[in-house]
């Protein structure tokens, strides 16, 4: 499994969501340290700097992430919000979030882990209560599980992202044609 965080959902709350990945086959935990949900946090864009986290912020990451992925899923579905994590995520987004500053560099935002978790749990509130919603489709990939918004022509798109699924999904369709082409002829 690949250990760089990916960053092709479309947005920063389903991003954080897809830090679970293989959902429903070999599931792939990404936040297994401080240090790596703290390099999310910094290779998402969110922070510049972020104070060192610890093992409680890992665990409240990971609450607050399958609470904002239990959301998704029952908004993509159309079901009701499942109240448990409605609340885990409207008690996030209720602490102090990130605050950009300016200095002579230009911005600059330096944060502690809760204060992006806030962040990350407004994006994902603005995200489920925005126009982004009828957007949301998950990845065609059966071995992935990440939602992305579908902003192409026609909403045809079907996978998370061509690096990561698309093209191993056209790879393995155009060797199973090869394999077939070269039985039948012979």
């Amino acid at each position: 499994m690949n250990l760089n965080h990916a960053f092709v959902c479309g947005h920063p709350a389903l991003d954080f969501a897809a830090t679970l990945r293989a959902r429903r086959s070999t599931r792939f935990e990404m936040f297994v340290t401080p240090e790596r949900l703290n390099a999310w946090y910094l290779e998402s864009g969110l922070v510049d700097t972020i104070t060192p986290g610890d093992e409680e912020d890992v665990q409240e990451a990971i609450t607050v992430r399958e609470a904002v992925y239990r959301l998704i899923t029952n908004r993509r579905l159309g079901e009701e919000f499942d109240r448990e994590a409605l609340a885990l995520l409207n008690g996030a987004a209720r602490k102090i979030p990130v605050t950009p500053q300016l200095t002579v560099m230009g911005r600059h935002t330096e944060a502690t882990p809760e204060q992006a978790l806030a962040t990350i749990a407004r994006q994902a509130v603005e995200l489920l209560s925005g126009p982004d919603v009828p957007l949301l489709k998950e990845c065609d990939n059966p071995e992935c599980t990440r939602v992305y918004i579908d902003r192409s022509r026609g909403m045809r798109r079907q996978w998370c992202g061509m690096e990561s699924c698309g093209n191993k999904h056209k790879a393995a369709a155009y060797r199973a044609r090869k394999k077939t082409s070269s039985g039948v002829s012979a």
